[in-house]
C-alpha cells in the first residue's frame, strides 16, 4: 500500500507518519511506500521495510501535484493547511493553499483515473458559526464565521460531489479543537487552548486571550491520530452520502481547563497564566459552537477522550 501525506512535517503529520509506521499495515493491507510533503522537508525516520521519500513542494504551484499522484497513492492524507488566524489575516493566501491546492488535488486524482482512492482530509469545527442550535449534529447547515472555515466548508463540498461521481473515495473528518499541541503557540486563533497549559506546567507564564466562560469541542493529538488511521479503514457504504462527520470531541470551558490545570500541578500553575482580552481571537473563537451530538462518527467506530483530566494526564506522559 502507498500512502501520501501532505502537511507531513506538522506535528500531526509526523504523529500519524509515526503511528503508521509502527502499525506497518493498514487496512488488512501491508505499508509498502510513504510519500512525506510539506513545504519543508519533513524529517528522516527509520521506518524499516518501508520505502520512505519526503519532499518539500508549495502545493499551490502549478503541476505541483503531478509527480505525487503519478505514484497512484492507495490513501491520501491531506493536512496540509494555512490555519485560521493566518487565514483570516491573508484571504488570498488561505484561499490558494486551503482551498485551491485541494481543487488541484481533487481534480488530479480524476484525471488520472484515482476512483478508489481514499482521500481524507482534515477540516475543522470552524465550518460551523453564526445562529446555531444548542447542540449540533454533521447535519447541521454550515454558516462559518471565519475565512479558515469558509475554505474548509468549500472543499467538504467538493470532496462530497467528487465522491459522489466515484472520482474519489473521501472522507471528511471535522477537527475538534486539538489539546495539548507540542511545541511553542502558532497563528492559529485557538492555540492558547494549549498554551495556557502547556506552558504551565512547564514552569512557564501563558497568556488567555478569551473569557473562562468559552467553551470549546476539544480532542487529545493522540485520539486525533488514532481517527485519521481508522478513518482510512472504514468502509465506503458505510459513510452514507455524507462524507462529513464530525470527530467525537469532548466540551469544556476554559474555566473548567484551568481547574484541570489546577488539579495537575496546583495553584502555583494557575497562577502562571495571565487574562489579555483579545477581541479578534474572541470573535473568532467564540464563532465556534462547543457542543455536538456524534451519533456517526459513534457509529462509524471513533473514539473520543474519556475526560479533559486524561487529555491533560497523557500530555505530561508523552512529556516523559
Amino acid at each position: 500500500m502507498h500512502i501520501l501525506i501532505t502537511g507531513a512535517a506538522g506535528f500531526l503529520g509526523q504523529r500519524l507518519t509515526k503511528a503508521l509506521v509502527a502499525r506497518g499495515t493498514l487496512d488488512g493491507r501491508t505499508i509498502t511506500r510513504l510519500t512525506l510533503v510539506d513545504q519543508s522537508a519533513p524529517p528522516a525516520i527509520d521506518a524499516g521495510d518501508i520505502a520512505v521519500v519526503t519532499t518539500s513542494r508549495d502545493l499551490t504551484q502549478a503541476g505541483a501535484w503531478n509527480a505525487l499522484l503519478d505514484g497512484r497513492p492507495d490513501v491520501i492524507y491531506h493536512l496540509a493547511a494555512v490555519v485560521s488566524s493566518a487565514a483570516e489575516a491573508d484571504l488570498e493566501l488561505g484561499l490558494a493553499v486551503n482551498f485551491d491546492a485541494t481543487r488541484a488535488l481533487l481534480d488530479g486524482c480524476r484525471s488520472r483515473g484515482l476512483g478508489q482512492t481514499r482521500v481524507l482530509m482534515a477540516s475543522s469545527v470552524a465550518v460551523y458559526g453564526g445562529e446555531l442550535p444548542e447542540v449540533l449534529t454533521d447535519m447541521t447547515a454550515l454558516t462559518p464565521q471565519s475565512s479558515y472555515g469558509t475554505q474548509k466548508a468549500m472543499c467538504e463540498l467538493l470532496i462530497n460531489d467528487f465522491s459522489r461521481r466515484g472520482l474519489i473515495d473521501g472522507r471528511v473528518l471535522r477537527l475538534p479543537t486539538i489539546v495539548i499541541r507540542p511545541g511553542r503557540p502558532n497563528a492559529a486563533a485557538s492555540s492558547f487552548a494549549s498554551s495556557i497549559l502547556r506552558e504551565p506546567l512547564a514552569g512557564e507564564d501563558a497568556v488567555c486571550p478569551v473569557p473562562t466562560g468559552l467553551e470549546l469541542f476539544v480532542m487529545s493529538p493522540g485520539k486525533v491520530v488514532e481517527a485519521l488511521i481508522h478513518g482510512a479503514e472504514v468502509e465506503s457504504r458505510e459513510l452514507g452520502a455524507s462524507r462529513c462527520f464530525m470527530l467525537p470531541g469532548i466540551t469544556v470551558s476554559v474555566a473548567e481547563m484551568l481547574e484541570a490545570l489546577r488539579r495537575r500541578a496546583g495553584d502555583a500553575a494557575v497562577d502562571r497564566v495571565r487574562f489579555e482580552p483579545d477581541a479578534a481571537v474572541t470573535a473568532i473563537v467564540a464563532s465556534w459552537p462547543g457542543r455536538f451530538s456524534t451519533a456517526k462518527a459513534d457509529r462509524l467506530g471513533f473514539k473520543g477522550d474519556d475526560s479533559f483530566d486524561d487529555i491533560v494526564a497523557g500530555f505530561v506522559a508523552d512529556l516523559h
